[in-house]
């Protein structure tokens, strides 16, 4: 917008990317302390606590005057989105019955797109004023829109899989019935929930030692991994810079951009909204793969337009332009919901909160670098940042064909066993019994855990 960049003073790559990326920079480190402090206050503390800073952090934001309190502003808001993010994650799974934690697990990406969606058009009503409310606007509205989630989340039942895990039984039982669990259901939760250690708070040292223990440091370092390259693909930097890319693109003047970028938030919540009615029905394996593969395809396409100069053509800007929608389509459709089910799901309750936090840290470090880097990227290079975008994405996929088991349809306390045998166990075995398929002698081959 002409007047905040008039006001801060943004024109550079260097301080645009700085504005972008600040309140990515404390939620990373907020993102580290949010699991443990779930563990210890409860989940619905510790989101509404981090709703609560956040508006603080918008409020600064919306009141300042210059560069530096701007950016005070957004530091103290990312500190409270790392509180609150990943913690959403764990208590979403933790309430949702099995047949639709992947469908429950979506609303939070569902609401994240129509934020997206509702700040760009904000946004492109407010580029034509000609006062300082063009820029002020966006950022009472967060406040607003943050308080009333954490007055909301004061009525919000405690996850009873953490209460059971904490030692008070009777309320899990309570909550597990308010929530419509049958009582067999929470006969069976219980039954997993206390083969579990009930261990109260722990300390930090213990909890990290926890989360790289034999016998879930795999998961750990999947759901790491997952949620890092979610962010190394280059979600967010089409998110951030939208308006910037599709000028890039050829579509001019900034209004238009705007315009587009709007459009694109609206499909993509279209697209969180189709997904939702699939994550129960097909594999999360299958969504990443296949996402990994076409956002990787949309991604080099992008660069390789560039990189030859077909951009320069009518036919090639239009092409860059469909490819951004694809990749926002296919990134809605599989890895915008899969990959933090995914990672939350996969972990046993005594780490779920500190390893979905730690993934989350991953997250917001990677999104930090991209988020700060883009614009000076952009500046040098057009194609480059399309293609480390899409070898990310492709070695994401390469990945998870090795490594990553199905979660679908199986409950939180029963996903044990899919790691109980190393990935490369798997394969071999795998490998041995095709090897013998047709022989007649009988094959036995037993892989245990080493």
């Amino acid at each position: 917008m002409p007047q905040f960049r008039d006001r801060f003073g943004t024109d550079s790559p260097v301080t645009q990317g700085l504005v972008v990326s600040s309140i990515l920079m404390t939620a990373s480190v907020a993102a580290i302390f949010s699991g443990p402090f779930a563990d210890r206050f409860s989940r619905t503390h510790i989101f509404a606590t981090g709703a609560v800073i956040f508006s603080l952090g918008s409020l600064i934001t919306a009141t300042s005057g210059n560069l530096g309190m701007l950016l005070t502003g957004r530091c103290i808001a990312g500190f409270g989105q790392g509180l609150f993010w990943s913690t959403i994650t764990v208590y979403i799974t933790e309430i949702a019955p099995t047949n639709i934690r992947g469908r429950l697990s979506c609303i939070a990406q569902l609401y994240i797109t129509m934020g997206i969606a509702l700040g760009y058009f904000v946004s492109y009503g407010c580029v034509k004023l000609t006062s300082s409310t063009s820029w002020r606007l966006p950022f009472i509205i967060q406040t607003v829109l943050s308080l009333q989630f954490a007055l909301g989340s004061v009525f919000l039942p405690h996850s009873p899989r953490w209460l059971q895990h904490v030692g008070r039984t009777d309320e899990a039982s309570r909550t597990w019935s308010y929530l419509g669990f049958s009582a067999i259901e929470v006969q069976k939760e219980q039954e997993f929930v206390q083969r579990q250690a009930s261990v109260q708070y722990v300390g930090w040292y213990a909890t990290a030692k926890m989360l790289w223990s034999k016998d879930v440091r795999g998961r750990t370092a999947l759901g790491v991994f997952l949620m890092a390259m979610q962010q190394a693909c280059g979600i967010n930097a089409i998110v951030y810079y939208a308006p910037i890319l599709f000028a890039q693109a050829g579509l001019k003047p900034m209004t238009t951009a705007f315009l587009a970028s709007g459009i694109s938030a609206l499909l993509n919540c279209l697209y969180t909204i189709v997904a939702q009615t699939f994550t129960d029905r097909l594999g999360r394996r299958s969504f990443v793969i296949v996402g990994g593969t076409m956002i990787s395809i949309s991604m080099l396409l992008i660069g390789t337009l560039y990189a030859t100069h077909a951009s320069e053509s009518a036919v090639g800007k239009w092409m860059i332009v469909g490819c951004l929608y694809l990749f926002l389509f296919v990134f809605s459709m599989t890895w915008g919901i899969v990959t933090r089910i995914y990672c939350t799901e996969i972990q046993p309750i005594r780490t779920r909160a500190a390893a979905t936090s730690l993934a989350q840290c991953a997250h917001w470090v990677v999104d930090w670098l991209i988020a700060f880097t883009a614009p000076l990227y952009l500046s040098k290079s057009a194609s480059g940042p399309y293609f480390l975008f899409g070898s990310c994405a492709l070695l994401t996929a390469i990945v998870c064909v090795l490594f990553q088991p199905e979660s679908r349809g199986i409950t939180l306390e029963g996903l044990d066993g899919l790691f109980e045998v190393s990935p490369w166990r798997k394969l071999l075995e795998k490998y041995v019994s095709r090897r013998h398929e047709g022989r007649e002698e009988p094959i036995a081959l037993t892989l245990r855990r080493a």
